[in-house]
């Protein structure tokens, strides 16, 4: 797969600029078109907050003014994010689209997930626990992620990450949705300095014939031009720390992205993710490319 066409999900919120800067040298490097779809974060009218009724008039009055203000702040915000995007746009000779869609947080959810099906690639957030954003935006990235149907990269919500896929790690389980994943970052994989698999399963040392082979990924891989090592690791307790143990790895190696599978599904509305796939959404220091 080819990536020319890469969406980027832009807010007021942690990262933007990391994320914008990703996305712009990722369209550079591939000569592709960059969509950026602006969540444009308006301010909440409090309940009943213009009630004519005598002696609530200067109070009224002042929920407005800071109504006008806070507004007229998350405009400004999204036309001086636009100015800046068109300028880099512009700079490096790239086709560029600037989209605003509205706040609220179901409607940017679907939003995000239908634009991205228009996309080689879509860039996100890592959602920053810190951040008073509304419950139903921290589900953005895996929502997106399990409903778009497109490889999904996630930037670090804290730190500077200044380039990615110099040295990849890929997360090997021999399942669907890694097999998918890594088809999904042949372009970053064939052009990575080093690339190394990294080959996990549950259960004890020795036990039964469960090891997904790395080495047979490294064999595939070869095809395609790309040198990768193969290191096999047998892991004997639970989800969370497999994906610690990713991270913890990844980390050793100086690695600066990791590819993945992204693993969940629907049960009664509610979004249940694996426990690898939220350990690592949750805890990753460094970008994540990860497919469903």
């Amino acid at each position: 797969m080819s990536v020319k066409d890469i969406l980027v999900h832009l807010d007021n919120h942690s990262n933007r600029e990391s994320r914008l800067r990703i996305a712009l040298s990722l369209a550079q490097e591939n000569k592709a078109r960059l969509v950026a779809l602006y969540e444009l974060d308006m301010p909440r009218i409090p309940p009943a907050p213009f009630m004519a009724t005598e002696g609530l008039t200067a109070t009224n009055e002042a929920v407005r003014e800071q109504y006008d203000r806070e507004r007229d702040s998350a405009f400004a915000d999204a036309s001086n994010l636009e100015v800046a995007f068109r300028a880099e746009i512009k700079r490096r000779g790239l086709i560029g689209d600037w989209q605003i869609n509205p706040d609220e947080p179901r409607d940017i959810i679907d939003a995000i997930t239908a634009r991205a099906r228009y996309a080689d690639l879509v860039v996100l957030s890592q959602i920053d626990p810190s951040e008073p954003i509304n419950g139903s935006h921290s589900k953005i990235p895996e929502t997106v992620m399990i409903g778009c149907g497109r490889p999904v990269l996630f930037i670090p919500c804290t730190g500077h990450v200044s380039g990615v896929g110099k040295s990849i790690l890929i997360a090997w389980d021999g399942s669907r949705e890694a097999a998918r994943a890594v088809g999904d970052a042949l372009p970053l994989l064939q052009t990575a300095e080093a690339v190394t698999v990294l080959s996990v399963r549950r259960g004890k040392v020795g036990e039964g014939s469960g090891d997904q082979p790395a080495s047979d990924l490294v064999d595939h891989l070869a095809q395609h031009g790309i040198r990768a090592q193969p290191v096999h690791l047998a892991f004997a307790r639970t989800e969370t720390e497999i994906g610690e143990l990713i991270l913890s790895r990844a980390a050793e190696l100086g690695c600066d992205l990791i590819v993945m599978g992204g693993y969940g599904h629907s049960r009664a509305r509610e979004l249940i993710l694996g426990g690898v796939t939220r350990e690592i959404l949750q805890n990753t220091k460094m970008p994540v490319l990860m497919s469903h």
